[in-house]
């Protein structure tokens, strides 16, 4: 049976005066005003923070392994404990958190604030912020690169990309992307893939964050994502119902998956087998075979699910639900829900860390 958990770590709600202008995610789901038939209808304010980094099990697997979800109308990063599914923490960070990337050694944390248009650089140790660097107009995504030496920042009201030093956090510079970025995943040469959710389109950056080329995808694309490999990059075409797939080694369209009605989050299974899509518009994740190209599974979580996010070891997958003000829990495998925990107000997105 689900359960519902209360939070013993201080409240991040945030008072109401920050739902007075409208919420930074009516950009994920820009689509809606000509398709909304579509639809269903640094500071510390943590409690209970340990002493020291958490250490490593003998096979390498962290003892304590972190989810951090941006709460979109609030000023908070709400922080759990993926094992145990309960909040342990909150961060305090700029207006409007949006999108959150994490460093591959889960040292640091990177929150794209979209009403403040900054960045957060979060030192996950003592979860405090250790910088906050501007940026472009409403950034909505931070994602590191592969090797953790790069943070390129999605900056959805510039049509830009700015491109972060990851052990300092500033701003090398800033290159040009398509109509409206949106959401960056990294593969391990060191390109990234960045989704221009008012072009249609999929922009690439190399190693040097340059772009290179455009890839025509579906229709207001949002979410994606590429396994530990990097070997295919998945795309949630929020206005087609699809899912395409990228195969980087010629940076093409090789296939197209099922997406439900309005696909936005998307994340890989550890083993690259599945695929993992919030379906906003059906209140639900649907889980994918890849290689079969059909959707398995249906599992309903809360209103208007955004971000997912697949813990190490491919036992869970964490659901931020934008309407409901709660992350659900799923265990792919049973295709349930284990927990429903709250949230601050209006989550979207999130990234679990092994810290």
């Amino acid at each position: 049976m689900e359960r519902h958990i209360p939070s013993t770590a201080p409240s991040d709600k945030r008072p109401s005066r920050h739902r007075t202008a409208p919420p930074p995610s009516r950009r994920r789901r820009l689509f809606l005003g000509v398709t909304c038939a579509l639809a269903l209808s640094g500071a510390l304010v943590a409690a209970g923070a340990p002493s020291h980094a958490p250490t490593r099990l003998a096979a390498g697997y962290p003892v304590r392994v972190s989810a951090y979800v941006a709460n979109s109308a609030s000023e908070i990063v709400s922080v759990y404990d993926t094992r145990l599914e309960h909040k342990y923490g909150a961060v305090q960070v700029g207006y409007g958190p949006t999108g959150v990337g994490a460093s591959p050694d889960g040292d640091r944390v990177y929150v794209a604030n979209g009403r403040s248009n900054t960045v957060s650089c979060i030192n996950t140790g003592p979860r405090l912020v250790t910088a906050t660097v501007r940026v472009g107009r409403r950034p909505f995504a931070a994602m590191p690169s592969r090797n953790g030496r790069r943070v390129l920042v999605a900056n959805f009201g510039s049509d830009t990309v700015t491109v972060l030093s990851a052990p300092d956090c500033h701003v090398i510079g800033t290159v040009p992307a398509g109509p409206l970025p949106h959401s960056i995943t990294t593969i391990p040469d060191g390109r990234a893939y960045v989704t221009d959710n008012g072009g249609s389109a999929v922009t690439v950056l190399d190693p040097n964050a340059h772009p290179i080329r455009r890839i025509p995808v579906g229709d207001f694309p949002s979410g994606i994502s590429s396994p530990p490999s990097g070997r295919l990059v998945y795309v949630s075409n929020t206005g087609s119902g699809s899912i395409s797939v990228i195969d980087p080694s010629r940076d093409t369209v090789v296939g197209r998956l099922p997406g439900g009605q309005a696909p936005l989050g998307n994340a890989v299974s550890p083993d690259g087998r599945l695929l993992y899509v919030a379906d906003s518009a059906q209140d639900c994740l649907l889980i994918i075979d890849i290689s079969g190209h059909r959707i398995i599974g249906h599992v309903h979580v809360g209103a208007q699910p955004q971000g997912v996010a697949v813990t190490p070891d491919g036992r869970r997958v964490w659901v931020t639900n934008e309407q409901s003000d709660t992350v659900s829990v799923v265990d792919p495998y049973a295709r349930r829900v284990r927990a429903t925990l709250p949230t601050g107000h209006e989550p979207e997105g999130i990234a679990i860390t092994p810290r």
